[in-house]
């Protein structure tokens, strides 16, 4: 299976995880929202929002277009900072974040915070 494979497989894992966090919106944030500059939005929108309303569909345009992938990123850390109350009750989502670094990054991004 070749990397824009892996990188659906893990969307796809990463939209079910919200999903069964509860976490998933049927509505969109407005416009607005979506329009911060800030990392992760987070000034606009919470972190799951991000993912699913930012970060997904990005990735979705560049894995169905056949376009080339990010070779650096480090979604996970902030993914564990932000539910660092809660890390059991996320670590699905964490790890498939996670995953989903390593595939584009070729690193583990929370190996340094060891």
């Amino acid at each position: 299976m070749d990397q824009r494979q892996r990188a659906a497989r893990l969307l796809e894992r990463i939209e079910a995880e919200l999903n069964s966090l509860g976490l998933w919106q049927s509505h969109f944030p407005p416009p607005q929202a979506l329009a911060s500059d800030q990392p992760f939005a987070m000034d606009t929108l919470d972190f799951h929002q991000w993912i699913q309303f930012v970060m997904v569909p990005r990735m979705w345009d560049l894995v169905d277009g056949e376009h080339p992938l990010p070779a650096n990123i480090a979604v996970s850390p902030m993914a564990t900072h932000v539910y660092r109350d809660r890390l059991e009750h996320h670590e699905g989502l964490i790890d498939s974040l996670r995953e989903f670094d390593i595939l584009l990054s070729g690193a583990d991004p929370l190996a340094e915070d060891c």
